[in-house]
């Protein structure tokens, strides 16, 4: 049990995810690692307060680590226009609240793979940019 212990451990001190949430743009199509990072500078540009925190104990078995956790933040910021669905205008006010899961592989002390989904749907009708059927 100690291997699940030390990853456990090892993943707390990172998580939850820093771009936990890049799927709303991406909506689950591949992107390059450059594409994110870019993405995640204007969205945090956009939330100023944008924050993750964790939503239950990390689940432990071997080399995975599994993770929930929720994240939201206020629209403050410059605009976004690259929305795959729309754009919001500059600090619009709108206020986002979602939730995701999160599963890691630990290898040699470091995240070798990251698998996650979240609630991006959500976030996208708190925005505005989606009407709840």
């Amino acid at each position: 049990m100690s291997r699940e212990r030390d990853n456990k451990a090892f993943v707390g001190r990172w998580f939850p995810p820093p771009t936990c949430c890049s799927s709303i743009r991406c909506m689950r199509r591949a992107v390059a690692r450059e594409d994110v990072r870019n993405f995640m500078e204007g969205f945090r540009a956009a939330f100023p307060d944008l924050n993750f925190w964790g939503a239950a104990e990390l689940i432990a078995e071997g080399d995975y680590v599994v993770g929930r956790w929720e994240g939201g933040g206020t629209h403050t910021g410059p605009a976004l226009s690259d929305f795959f669905i729309g754009s919001l205008p500059t600090a619009s006010g709108r206020k986002m609240r979602f939730t995701g899961t999160t599963v890691l592989r630990v290898e040699n002390g470091k995240i070798a793979e990251e698998v996650g989904l979240d609630d991006g749907v959500t976030a996208l009708q708190q925005l505005g940019l989606l009407k709840a059927a």
